[in-house]
């Protein structure tokens, strides 16, 4: 189709492949279905000519997106040992990311490489991934990669926002296509000899549905696209209708090897523009087409056709196992489904795509009935670990609940006990500690029926883990010893370090300081044997429950050395756990603004089971208390909610304590205390100080406490014993300075001043608001407090906005931010979109400029 209208959009891809000269550009081309990408797109690799190496990657709309798809396209094109290596089942991702960047960077005298990654809407998280890689490292290669995508499929949380907010400012541009002017249809209509006035109308400018129009050669404008393809169908002979039946079953595109004897018909398809070429193929010039064709077949033909397309890709070699997967899904055929899902399944798990893994065995599972129970326990069990890398935590322990009724049934166990302790992790995972506890024993009384192995090591491990969770030390480490003396013997190294960090730990959590240095020397042991997991949880176990026992420079010591490990290898569960640890200290410490900024980083994301959220929303909870803003409770209830369920004092203390604050400052001193009690008592019976202290302080304070227990920390000992002097004192050595205002409004006029004075600094209204209340009832004189805000950002911005805005605008790079603020690449990515859609700005740079005009910096 003429490109009218299309010369700017083109005239600026040709200036970025100029651009490219001196170092790698991005190309973001969009628009509505229809709107031409594709055909600019090839617009522009033709007229580069022989200065461009053009590689051509295609995402699919198949059942289950192939993961890496584009990539597949791109190792064929170039062969080598990217082709050879992406084509191993169990080659790691970075490293075929690293084989196509090293692809890219060609000599200045070659031939500039032009990437085209077409249809990302319908991409895998891999291909995504390998599009923020590259979008971070493309500045090293004279190369321009273009991206093309549907912005009228793109949901609000898609992640490819995020993708695209990440790309390096000042070497991407956005293009976008917009319908085609009243004046060019009408144009594009007098050139065809079809003076239809409604043709605008109808089409809204889109060029496909005009080009469809336009091409179907008789008067009037057809409805819809699906009656513009069936008359132009009508046209061809029967062969050739059948050729277009057939290739409209398969997405993106029908290579060579699915229409051999039917050269004819393909000819006469290509002739009269129902087909284009596309590769080494042929498709229909838009999805939208293919669609049209693939609808209005009856379901029988439908199927007979998967069938035919299924047998014909099974017999190529090198077919992509999603593929077959998509094809035997419409098919109907449970064979080929129980023979190919499990296939693309575990390619996509390799490559880091498990939520696409876990789509596949969803497929294949229903279809499981007639396979032996051994094969079925297996693809079950395969499934839930899948779900479980891919966050889906609801499925990943019902798939291992079955399964392990099935391995009951087969008797053998090894694998019954392996699946109790799988499902213990599980149960625990998703917040159901009692449950977790259970099947930990059974496994255990399993496996000791056996001889001792790994599996019985393991099972040991996991319930020292258990009790360490649970604060039962002494358990923990009798079972934890136990563990690394069998692990030891069977050489099992992981279930060494998992049990190391067990032993560590409960020390730890008794004060003891082997905890400190055993957790050490297990990090360590663990980052040379390539651990990452273990390794990490290491060094979380240390930060987190130093900052729960009040020991902060510890924790901050923990936090700084910690966070980027995890970041950088994509640990992203510890670490957001960890910034809602980091979070709470911040906000002991005085940081508040650190300290929402750190909840924000926690928050964002994927939704994470169980209670590792807990802190950062009790510590947003705490400050929207504080400051009088709204959403505090929801916050807290959620927290209760998830934390109060475990059991466990690390979750239900923070939950309580929240809940306890909240109702206290409206005055309800009757469900504070309840609150209250519920976190006592469980912290009394573990034996917590600072959990017990802070909890028989709010009891205290409402009345419904004469002393302190022995076990509590000293501060909170000091001011339930009247000794509010000491307990100020305490807090400000410790630098905590809203638990020091907090001891001092209990104390004389001088001190409750000092305490309004804190309060107002901090910007604590309301426990300012309440302590003025309670001042005037005595009679005492009230300081005056300050002016009402004025400070609200205009455009809705968080405090960590801000900061990603002000870097932005610094001109740093998505990486740059994230290590200055130690946060991961994701989160960035999330902030920045975030950011490009409150400002209503399309890009980084533009954003930037539209800070400085607001004095956003």
């Amino acid at each position: 189709m003429d490109l009218l209208e299309r010369a700017d959009e083109l005239a600026a891809l040709r200036r970025l492949f100029a651009e490219t000269s001196a170092g790698g550009r991005v190309a973001v081309l969009s628009g509505e279905a229809g709107a031409g990408k594709s055909t600019l797109a090839t617009a522009f690799t033709e007229s580069a000519g022989a200065r461009a190496h053009v590689l051509w990657g295609a995402c699919d709309p198949l059942l289950t997106p192939r993961a890496l798809g584009p990539l597949h396209d791109i190792a064929r094109a170039l062969g080598g040992r990217l082709r050879d290596r992406l084509n191993v089942p169990k080659t790691e991702r970075a490293e075929v990311f690293d084989l196509l960047l090293e692809a890219l960077d060609r000599p200045p005298q070659s031939a500039r490489p032009v990437v085209v990654l077409e249809d990302l809407h319908w991409a895998d998280e891999a291909t995504l991934d390998m599009v923020a890689f590259l979008g971070r490292r493309l500045a090293r290669c004279r190369a321009l990669l273009l991206l093309t995508y549907r912005d009228d499929e793109l949901a609000p949380d898609h992640h490819l926002r995020t993708v695209l907010a990440g790309l390096p400012p000042g070497l991407s541009r956005r293009v976008t296509l917009p319908p085609l002017s009243r004046a060019a249809v009408t144009e594009l209509a007098h050139r065809a000899g079809r003076a239809t006035p409604e043709m605008y109308e109808v089409t809204g400018g889109n060029p496909l549905l005009v080009s469809e129009v336009l091409a179907a050669g008789a008067e009037g404008v057809p409805p819809t696209v699906r009656d513009l393809v069936l008359s132009r169908l009508a046209t061809l002979g029967e062969p050739a209708r059948e050729v277009a039946r057939l290739v409209s079953v398969v997405p993106a595109h029908a290579e060579a090897a699915l229409l051999q004897g039917r050269a004819e018909a393909v000819d006469e398809c290509l002739a009269r523009g129902v087909l284009t070429v596309r590769g080494d193929g042929v498709a229909f010039r838009h999805e939208l087409l293919r669609r049209a064709v693939e609808e209005a077949l009856s379901p029988v033909r439908r199927k007979a056709l998967h069938a035919e397309v299924l047998s014909a890709l099974a017999a190529t070699p090198g077919v992509d196992p999603a593929r077959l997967v998509h094809h035997a899904h419409h098919a109907g055929d449970a064979t080929a489904i129980l023979l190919w899902a499990p296939i693309a399944a575990r390619r996509a798990a390799q490559l880091g795509a498990y939520r696409q893994a876990a789509a596949h065995y969803a497929t294949a599972l229903p279809l499981a009935g007639d396979l032996l129970t051994e094969e079925r326990a297996e693809l079950l069990e395969e499934y839930s670990l899948a779900a479980y890398h891919g966050g889906l935590g609801t499925e990943a322990i019902e798939s291992r609940r079955s399964a392990l009724q099935l391995r009951e049934v087969l008797g053998d166990p090894l694998r019954i006990g392996d699946g109790l302790r799988w499902m213990a992790r599980l149960s625990w995972w998703n917040g159901r500690p009692d449950d977790a506890r259970d099947f930990g024993w059974r496994a255990v009384e399993v496996l000791e029926g056996a001889p001792p192995g790994r599996e019985l090591a393991a099972a040991y491990s996991n319930l020292s883990q258990l009790f360490m969770l649970a604060n039962e030390e002494p358990a923990a480490i009798e079972w934890g010893r136990r563990a690394l003396e069998l692990s030891r013997r069977t050489g099992d190294l992981a279930t060494e370090v998992h049990a190391m960090v067990n032993i560590a730990s409960a020390q730890l959590q008794l004060g003891e300081p082997e905890g400190v240095t055993g957790l050490h020397a297990a990090h360590d042991r663990a980052v040379a044997a390539g651990l990452d997991d273990h390794a990490g949880r290491a060094l979380v176990n240390l930060g987190t429950v130093a900052a729960d026992r009040f020991d902060f420079d510890l924790a901050e010591d923990t936090f700084q050395r910690i966070l980027p490990f995890l970041l950088a290898r994509d640990l992203d569960g510890y670490a957001r756990h960890m910034l809602g640890h980091r979070a709470r200290v911040k906000l002991m410490r005085g940081d508040w603004s650190g300290a929402a900024a750190d909840v924000e980083d926690s928050l964002e994301g994927v939704p994470m089971p169980g209670a590792f959220l807990v802190q950062s929303l009790t510590v947003r909870a705490a400050l929207r208390a504080r400051r009088d803003q709204p959403g505090a409770y929801e916050d807290a209830a959620l927290a209760a909610e998830r934390g109060y369920r475990t059991g466990e004092v690390q979750f239900v203390g923070p939950a309580a304590i929240a809940l306890a604050e909240l109702h206290w400052l409206d005055g309800d001193e009757e469900r504070a205390a309840a609150e209250a009690r519920h976190g006592y008592e469980i912290a009394e019976q573990v034996g917590h100080p600072w959990f017990l202290g802070e909890l028989a302080f709010w009891l205290w304070r409402c009345g419904r406490l004469a002393e302190a227990p022995a076990a509590a920390a000293e501060p909170f000992k000091l001011v339930i014993g009247g000794d509010w002097q000491g307990a100020a004192a305490e807090w400000a050595r410790r630098g905590c300075s809203y638990s020091q205002a907090e001891a001092l409004s209990c104390g004389d006029a001088e001190a409750t001043g000092e305490a309004l004075r804190i309060y107002d600094r901090l910007g604590a209204v309301r426990p300012a608001r309440r302590l003025r209340g309670l001042l005037r009832e005595r009679g005492l004189p009230v300081p005056r407090g300050p002016r009402a805000a004025t400070t609200t950002d205009p455009v809705g911005l968080t405090g960590r906005q801000r900061e990603v805005l002000k870097l932005l605008a610094e001109g740093l790079s998505n990486a740059e931010i994230a290590a200055r603020l130690t946060l991961s690449a994701k989160t960035v990515d999330h902030h920045v979109s975030a950011v490009l859609a409150k400002l209503g700005v399309p890009n980084r740079g533009q954003a930037a400029a539209e800070a400085r005009r607001r004095g956003l910096t």
